[in-house]
């Protein structure tokens, strides 16, 4: 692990209000050249504006990951902490905010910054007092100075929205609540400027600018609002203590929560804190936490994240042992998996990544591609297939993103139109596409798509700050206000019989297993606050429901397979999980349904126990000959060929056409096809089934767990103990004859029949008796005949030979299971 240099380095630690940013930006300011990591765009762009209007633009750079301003002449540089250049030469290096090497999801790169990033002749580091044992343990040689604040932070308790004093900041946790507490503002007060994280800077600016000039007097924001962000406020209103920190929802810390009450007060005016509405529900501070945030008294740091700053690029298996390189100091944890450290082991495990990536070069290449940030906040999963497709381009050709694809993207990024959450994905969008464009290497012309990225952004920023100011008019505003302004115990707040939701006697919506439905006349833009509204409200009796559920008997539980969507386990008729692809086909996972996450993890868990335990118990009931073929396959008491056999029947759900398995059957000696018969495999003259599962429920359910296993919707299956289709289908059960379709045990039988009527090779006269039974046409069962080997003559139908179909089949598996009874014996399978 690389370690610090013995340079001059010192330590500004103090709580917020205490001037710190302000202190490193004249020592920056003071040196010949110098450069300063901040944690949010926001703040870095803040800074920026202000020194250049110390030193000219001419002199001063702006590095994020979507923005880049680098004057050729450019000495002073503003950055976040990802963006930092930390080898190039600055007199002077400060790094701010760097308590965060303690938060999981970016505190790596912090720690990397405390302990790499030094100016040749001044390092300041700044922080919060917690950061101290950690400074003294890493950079024992930096001197500490501690930073008093300015002014009195003081507890006023809680305030209802409609009685916040003026130049007030409230700070909520989710994007909906934060539009909800607005709305309600611009109702009472006349408006609310909105600040969140997400925000492009200038979006950020003209709300900001709103609040400032005293157009509003009141902000709302997220937690964004404690990072440094310099307002004049005087009171910050918490319109809750908890938040989802990207893996679960939890209660902020006390570091957090004082980060965030910092922000009132500026200079030497005093500033207060509280909570929206009463001591109760949950966003009451405890006494202990008062006293330490107006005494600034908080638990030191005990450990930094860290990760790797340095990995080894020669190939891409050193790449991610250098990336899970443990640390070796014990005042250092190893960071969790970054989501550009997920996206790369997904793309390390594809062949043709491992092909391109041999060499160090495009090893760097790869590594970087994976540093695309997440601003669509989809996931790893997700995410790792826009990166790989971006790394695909650029190591091929000439190496860059094609210039049609890239434009074609940015261009349906490009309108105006829709609401506030449209026009905020489509920011998140384009800040993707801005990140591509600013690096140097990755486009033809960087330059010109870096300055396109640029004019959409803004416009989109422009079309997003007067949606904002406009959003808040006509609607549930009365309710909404008596939810979060309000004593919540002074409106009656009830659930009907049939699942209606009131509030007051007031409707909004229903409440349908988990799942709260907004009203169906609530605006479209209602209905995110009204889901806000019903989480606050409905936490007690969905732990209720949850208790039911997991008390409750298997009568409750069903599995819904509706035709063109996924199949669904539904609990007293509501939707709570989704099934999914798993070990093998009778062993499938489950999703549970967004609409359990407000429940608390350990009772979903429960829940989810609960849901397994039935589903094993429906497969063993309703899929008991499959999972017998799936037992005697993993035993190892079975013959190589019976297994070879019994492997691709049971992942085809107990259904297959004889041809796929003609190599395996061709090695059964009599005893493996006795045991065969004894599972109740029936070989027929096309097709392996077993009986049982051709009936309507065994086939609902082996439907749904194959389009669970390959990701797709169900197909129309047909009705209930159905044996002929008026139409072609794909499904296993059935073989199509022109226009008609015969369930695969009623051609066994015509099949049997005709092999029974036939004396060797001379023609003979079919009885055509059974298939006129069942309604077979005549054209459909001369295509049977001929698939069955038999060809038509003037006097009848001759034999001829082995059955088409099983030819065609073979070939169309192309040896894809020979040999696989010696992949068996060898593996123990």
């Amino acid at each position: 692990m690389t370690r610090f240099a013995r340079l001059p380095v010192s330590a500004i630690l103090g709580p917020t209000n205490t001037g710190k940013t302000h202190l490193a930006v004249e020592r920056m300011c003071a040196h010949s050249s110098g450069m300063i990591g901040f944690p949010l765009r926001l703040l870095a762009r803040e800074v920026y504006d202000r020194v250049v209007a110390l030193k000219g633009a001419g002199a001063v750079a702006l590095i994020t990951g979507e923005e880049k301003i680098v004057p050729p002449g450019a000495r002073w540089f503003l950055c976040t902490a990802e963006s930092m250049p930390i080898d190039r030469d600055f007199a002077f290096v400060g790094i701010d905010e760097a308590q965060l090497g303690a938060t999981p999801e970016r505190g790596h790169v912090f720690t990397d910054r405390l302990l790499r990033a030094r100016g040749r002749e001044e390092t300041m580091i700044l922080g919060s007092e917690s950061l101290k044992p950690m400074i003294r343990a890493l950079v024992p040689d930096a001197e500490i100075v501690g930073r008093p604040r300015f002014s009195t932070l003081s507890y006023a308790g809680a305030k209802k929205l409609s009685r916040l004093p003026k130049r007030s900041a409230i700070v909520a946790f989710s994007a909906e609540e934060v539009y909800a507490v607005a709305e309600m503002l611009r109702r009472l007060r006349g408006g609310a400027a909105v600040v969140m994280g997400a925000l492009s800077p200038r979006t950020r600016n003209a709300q900001v600018e709103m609040f400032q000039s005293g157009e509003v007097d009141y902000l709302v924001a997220t937690d964004a609002i404690g990072m440094g962000l310099n307002m004049d406020v005087a009171h910050v209103a918490f319109a809750g203590l908890a938040k989802f920190d990207g893996r679960r929802r939890r209660r902020l810390t006390l570091a957090e929560m004082a980060q965030i009450a910092g922000r009132a007060g500026r200079h030497h005016r005093d500033g207060t804190f509280g909570t929206l509405g009463p001591e109760a529900g949950g966003i009451s501070f405890s006494p202990e936490e008062i006293e330490r945030i107006e005494n600034h008294d908080f638990p030191s740091l005990e450990h930094l994240f860290w990760r790797n700053g340095e990995p080894a690029m020669d190939r891409l298996d050193t790449l991610v042992a250098s990336l899970e390189q443990r640390p070796d100091l014990p005042q250092l944890r190893a960071a969790p998996e970054a989501v550009d450290l997920a996206v790369l082991r997904r793309l390390a495990a594809e062949p043709w990544v491992q092909d391109r990536a041999a060499r160090g070069p495009m090893v760097r290449r790869l590594w970087a591609a994976c540093g695309l940030p997440d601003f669509r906040k989809t996931g790893a999963e997700h995410h790792a297939r826009l990166v790989g497709r971006i790394f695909r381009h650029l190591s091929e050709g000439n190496g860059h993103v094609p210039t049609q694809w890239f434009a074609d993207e940015i261009a349906r990024l490009d309108t105006m139109q829709g609401d506030v959450e449209t026009l905020s994905a489509r920011i998140a969008s384009i800040r993707t596409w801005a990140y591509i464009a600013h690096r140097a290497d990755w486009l033809t012309d960087p330059h010109h798509w870096a300055e396109r990225t640029r004019e959409i952004e803004e416009r989109l920023s422009d079309a997003l700050h007067t949606g904002l100011t406009q959003r808040f008019v006509d609607r549930r505003t009365t309710l909404l206000m008596r939810e979060i302004g309000s004593d919540p115990d002074a409106f009656p707040f009830t659930i009907a019989d049939d699942g209606a939701v009131l509030i007051d006697d007031e409707p909004i919506g229903r409440l349908e297993g988990f799942r709260f439905h907004p009203a169906a006349d609530a605006r479209h833009a209602d209905r995110k606050r009204l889901l806000a509204v019903a989480e606050r409200r409905l936490a007690v009796e969905l732990g209720r429901r949850a208790a039911r559920l997991v008390a409750g008997e298997d009568k409750d539980f069903v599995l819904d397979t509706p035709t063109g969507a996924r199949a669904q386990i539904c609990w007293q008729g509501a939707p709570i999980a989704a099934l999914q692809g798993g070990r093998s086909l009778i062993q499938p996972q489950i999703r549970l349904d967004r609409a359990l996450d407000s429940l608390d993890e350990l009772t979903r868990k429960r829940v989810r126990g609960r849901i397994e335990q039935w589903l094993a118990a429906q497969l063993a009931r309703q899929l008991r000959p499959l999972v017998r073929l799936a037992h005697a396959a993993a035993d190892p008491e079975t013959s190589p060929f019976l297994r070879a056999l019994l492997v691709p029947l049971g992942e085809a759900g107990g259904v297959a056409p004889r041809g796929a398995v003609d190599r395996a059957l061709e090695g059964l000696d009599k005893d493996g096809r006795y045991q065969a018969r004894r599972l109740g495999i029936e070989i027929g003259t096309l097709d392996l089934y077993h009986p049982a599962l051709l009936k309507p429920e065994a086939m609902r359910w082996r439907m749904a767990l194959i389009a669970a296993r390959d990701d797709i919707v169900l197909p129309a299956q047909p009705r209930p103990g159905a044996v002929l289709l008026d139409a072609p289908s794909r499904l296993p059960d059935f073989r199509s004859f022109g226009k008609q379709a015969l369930r695969v045990d009623l051609v066994e039988r015509i099949a049997r029949a005709a092999h029974e009527a036939r004396s060797g090779r001379r023609p003979f006269q079919p009885d055509s008796a059974l298939a006129t039974s069942v309604g077979l046409g005549t054209d459909a069962l001369a295509r049977l005949m001929r698939l069955l080997g038999f060809e038509s003559r003037a006097d009848g139908w001759a034999w001829r030979g082995r059955p088409r179909a099983r030819r065609t089949e073979e070939r169309a598996v192309n040896g894809a299971f020979a040999g696989l009874a010696d992949l068996v014996r060898a593996h123990g399978r």
